[in-house]
Formats: structure tokens, sequence, C-alpha cells
């Protein structure tokens, strides 16, 4: 099934011809009735001479509709270019031709409409002018027909013309899931709401379960039509009508995209190839305001070009889209670029939500050129090595069937290039990656800080720019792989990193040591160590730190716990004088002793006693993070 549409300057006659060629009036809105001026997309379908039946898409001419041109061209086949004779080509004729190309509209046939109007000489001017327009663009050479509503001249030969550039034409394929971007949303009575669009990328059938996007809206496929005849399903290239129940009917909207669940992703922010075509006369600018148009959908948003400060007219560049609202895309998805008034660009959709990128960077460009123009296997490493992403995401940001991705994946899992943890899949040289920041992130902090001996984890998790989940996966890879040492205790510190003491701090660690064995359960808080020799102490395991004063020898704060763990175990609970008179000392030690069991979920506090949470607290220590399975 093919769809034709039609292109070319307000009031060149291509409603009319559309009526002329299939007996549907296009215009089916009450002000464009009245006016005899398209403002939106009308649809009709044909029969050609060959019995090949293709549907219509008639698009309004006016500069001030462009947009909804814009939603009309994004899925036909062949252009019908009309130009009126006794105008020949106009600035919109321009634009649409500059649209067509954008949208890599596959063929062309040019419609010298009104030649009724004109003498033969005329004509020949008008087609010749058409012709020098055309030079500019890929439809270079396109077979011209002319013709005329009222006598009726060129109709059939534009029908004959029309099923021989179908001939030349392969069906749009099956090439991933199916895809419909809706250009019309209404009620009819007795059945809800029906979704009309061109379907793309694969098939529909009635009880589907389809999604809404942006949103992620679900719904089912309550029944379908084509041509206004109900069937059971329908292939890609094909108008049809969507009748649909659920929560879809309600939040249904022009220029949303109904998919299978899971198919179609929505994005903010898009890299894209970006073209200027030879036949606009201007340039795209570096953080220039655009609206960006995919589909039937538009969004605001600024155009960060990534290799240079501007892409003049007959060239291309790479770019970050950054929008103010989300719109349904697919890798491979083709935009146009406007700026208010006039269409300057289009682009091809390379990465959905891509992190932010620095401009004229080699590796970030030669990434993009691999995302754009790579083999599926080449993308898919690409986009792993940026980062993980959920097995479910996959076959949406490589546009690419889910047995396709899935037969990579394994592949890719028995040369142990990826692995998959949790329902995200890592790529190997990313983890390494990873692994390297975390590593920089721990050296940084051990120089920063010469007397401890390990960086805290959220620290460096933190610095290393990690989510939590890709954080413990990669935090396994490290310490399998040496780079970095999980300590019992949680911190992280490079393998075989020691403090390195001078004589002189050595001899105040132990000196202080000393002092708090021989004080025990009452030990000195004056001339206390300097914060960060105390700290390492504590980490060193010599010394437990009980608040901002109190700090205990090792050793004696062991004994105290199981003295207090037995005593707990006697008579349930323990009270702050209880305790002072169990170990003959002062409630100042007594209530941070106390205080410190609370933070160590030994004791529970209830009103003023403590009761035991655990009998056997030994020394706290963090599980190290399980082994990444092996695939």
């Amino acid at each position: 099934m093919f769809v034709i549409g039609t292109a070319g300057h307000v009031d060149h006659g291509k409603s009319a011809l559309v009526r002329a060629l299939t007996g549907i009036d296009p215009d089916r809105l009450p002000i464009e009735q009245h006016r005899g001026m398209t403002t939106d997309l009308g649809f009709a379908w044909l029969k050609l001479p060959s019995g090949r039946e293709v549907s219509v898409v008639d698009v309004p001419g006016h500069a001030r509709y462009v947009k909804n041109m814009l939603a009309g061209s994004a899925a036909i086949d062949l252009a019908l270019l009309v130009v009126a004779a006794d105008e020949g080509p106009m600035p919109q004729t321009r634009e649409h031709l500059a649209i067509l190309e954008l949208q890599e509209v596959r063929a062309a046939l040019c419609v010298l409409t009104k030649i009724d109007r004109v003498d033969g000489e005329y004509a020949d001017l008008a087609q010749a002018e058409l012709e020098t327009t055309l030079e500019q663009t890929p439809f270079a050479g396109a077979p011209c027909v002319r013709t005329s509503i009222r006598t009726g001249e060129g109709l059939a030969e534009l029908r004959q013309a029309i099923d021989h550039a179908l001939d030349g034409l392969p069906a749009r394929p099956e090439t991933h899931s199916p895809r419909l971007a809706l250009d019309r949303v209404f009620t009819v009575t007795g059945f809800g709401t029906v979704l009309t669009g061109t379907l793309t990328g694969g098939r529909l059938a009635t009880g589907d379960e389809i999604e809404l996007q942006p949103g992620a809206v679900r719904g089912r496929i309550r029944g379908l039509q084509r041509h206004g005849a109900t069937v059971p399903e329908v292939d890609p290239g094909t108008r049809v009508a969507v009748n649909v129940i659920g929560e879809a009917a309600v939040a249904a909207r022009r220029g949303m995209v109904l998919a299978p669940p899971g198919s179609v992703a929505a994005a903010s922010i898009v890299d894209l190839l970006v073209r200027v075509p030879g036949i606009v006369d201007g340039s795209i600018r570096h953080n220039e305001g655009v609206t960006l148009l995919c589909g039937t959908a538009e969004a605001e948003g600024r155009l960060r070009l990534l290799d240079g400060d501007a892409i003049a007219s007959g060239q291309s560049g790479w770019a970050q889209a950054v929008l103010e609202s989300p719109l349904a895309f697919l890798p491979g998805d083709r935009c146009i670029v406007r700026t208010p008034n006039e269409t300057v660009a289009g682009g091809i959709v390379v990465q959905l939500n891509p992190p932010r990128h620095r401009r004229n960077d080699a590796s970030v460009l030669a990434s993009l050129t691999l995302q754009a123009s790579g083999t599926d296997r080449e993308r898919l490493v690409e986009l792993l090595n940026a980062g993980p992403r959920s097995r479910a995401s996959l076959p949406a940001a490589l546009s690419a069937p889910k047995d396709t991705v899935a037969e990579l994946l394994h592949r890719l899992y028995e040369d142990r290039s990826v692995l998959e943890v949790a329902g995200l899949v890592y790529s190997v040289p990313w983890l390494h990656a990873a692994s390297r920041r975390m590593a920089d992130a721990t050296e940084a902090f051990l120089r920063q800080n010469p007397l401890r001996d390990r960086a805290p984890r959220e620290h460096v998790r933190r610095t290393a720019g990690l989510d939590s989940a890709p954080f413990e996966v990669a935090l396994t890879y490290a310490s399998e792989n040496g780079i970095l040492a999980v300590l019992a205790a949680g911190g992280l510190t490079l393998p075989g990193y020691q403090v390195a003491l001078t004589p002189q701090r050595r001899a105040e660690a132990d000196a202080f040591v000393a002092s708090l064995l021989r004080g025990r359960f009452s030990p000195p808080t004056d001339h206390l160590p300097e914060p960060a020799l105390l700290s390492y102490l504590v980490e060193q395991g010599r010394v437990v730190s009980a608040g901002p004063a109190v700090a205990f020898e090792r050793g004696v704060f062991d004994s105290m716990v199981a003295e207090v763990t037995q005593f707990l175990s006697e008579h349930g609970t323990i009270s702050l004088a209880e305790t002072r008179d169990l170990f003959d000392t002062t409630r100042k030690y007594a209530q941070a002793f106390l205080e410190q069991l609370d933070a160590l979920h030994v004791t529970r506090r209830v009103g003023d006693t403590r009761t035991l949470l655990r009998r056997d607290p030994g020394r706290t220590a963090t599980p190290a993070p399980p082994s990444i399975p092996e695939q």
C-alpha cells in the first residue's frame, strides 16, 4: 500500500485536483469549504488503472499552515508537486520542495494545473521554470503532467503517471514495530475515540495492546478501518483509522505516536545530524531558538551545534536539540527544523536523551558518526559504552526489532563484552571506565586526606557521577579486577594503599591510645589529637569515637559492649544510672557510650532505658558487594 500526497503553493489547485482524481472532497472543515482554502490535512483514496489502491493526503499550501503540511508529508511515498500554469513556482513551492527533500520522500511527479487559463507558450515557460527549480533538489528530471480540472485534460494521463511512478517504488518494508503518528483524533457516536494516521514499520491488528507516547498511556485496538472499510489488520504504508479503548481513548491527541508498549520512547533531548538543503537560502546558528517537527508533533527548543558555530546552505553538521516538551522518537526518524516563519533545515535523529556533549569534541563526533552509520552491533555496543541501559529500552533506542536486539545481546554475552544485572545491560568498557573514575575519586580523596586510609563510598559515588545501582555493579567489577579495594567497614581504597605516618605522628598516636587505655571507662577528654589523626585511629580499629569529645580504646569499648549485652540478657533493660554504676564512671561517659550503642543498633532507647536489639554485635562491617554473575 502506498500513500501519495500533494505539495505546492496556496491556490494552485491541490484540493481541486484531489477531488477530480478521487471523487472525494478533502476539504472536510466548514471553514475550508466556505473560504475555498485548505487549512488542515485532507484525506482520500484512489484506485489506479492497474487496480492498485492508494491513499491520498492533501496538504495546505498557505504559509501560515506549513506545520500542517509537514504533518501530512512525513509518511508519503510519492509527492504530487502542484504548480499553477498561470503563476509558475512560488515561495511555498520552494519551501514544500525543501520539506519533501528533508523528509526524504522517495519520488515526485510535477502537475501543471490550470492549463486552460494559458496558451501553450506560456505553459512551456511555466514548466521550464519549474524544471529549473527542481534542479536544486533530488527531484530533478521528475515527469510533468499538464492538467485542467475544468476540462478534464490530463487527468487520465496523471493516473497513468502515478501508476508508473509507483511501479518503481518498493512497498514499505516491515522494519520494526508498527507506529502511527496521529494526525486526527475525534469521537464517533456508538464507537468512541478514533485515531487516524499513516502506518509505518509493521502491522496493526484488532485486539492489539497499544501505547501512546509521550505519556506511556495504554489502551487496546477495538477496530480498524482502511478507506472506509472495516478490516482485521493493516499493513505499513496504509492510511488507517483506529478505534481505541482504555486510557488511550481519553488521553489521545494529535502529535502522539501509537505503537506497541515499550517500542517507542519519549525524549526532550535528541542528537541530530542536521542538513540545510541547497534550495534554502540561509543558515542555522549555534544555540538558535527553533521549532522541531517530527511526524505530526512539534516542540519548541534550542539547537546546540556540536561541530561549528553555523551550518550554511548545502552543509551538514551535528547538533543537540533541547526541547521544552518531549516528543516520541525512534533513532533514524527525520524531523524538520524551523525558525519562527521558515523551514531552515532537517535532521536525522541519532540518540535519545543523551548527556550534554562538549562542543567540538572529536570523540563525541566519532561516536555520533558510528551511531548514525554503523551496523546494528556497532550501534548497540556504542550505545552501551555510553552507559547502562535497561534491556526493555534497547529496541526503541536502536529502532530495531526485539528479536534482532536479543540475538545481538546473546552474541555479546558469549563474547563477554556485556553483562546484565537486575535488568540493566552493561558493557565491559563502560564498567572499566566507571571503575577508573571511581579509582581517580578515591585517589584524590586520599591525597587530600593523607591520614585517611579509605574514601567514603558515597563520596566516591557522587564524585564519579554514578547512580546507586550502576555504582554497585561497577564497584564489584573494580574490586574483582584489582582497581579498587573494599574495606570491611565499607570504605574504598586503592589496592595495597597504606597511610605513612611520620615518626612524630606515630608517637602522638601511640601516646593518645595509651592514655585511653589507662583511663579505661573514663578516658581523658582533653588534649585530643587533631580530627584527621583521630579519624585515622578510628579507621585503623584502635579507637572508637563516641561523640565530639569522648573516645574509647577499642578493646575497652568491646569489653563494655560485652558487659552491657550480658546485663541486658539477664535484666531486659538498662538505664543510664545502671550503666554508670556498672563501669564505675561518670554520667558523661555512660551517656556517650549508650548513644554509641544506639547508633550501632546494638540497643534501642525506650523512654529512659535501653533494650537489646542484637545479642552478638561484634564489630560492624559492611558486606562486600555480590559477585557479578557469569553470563
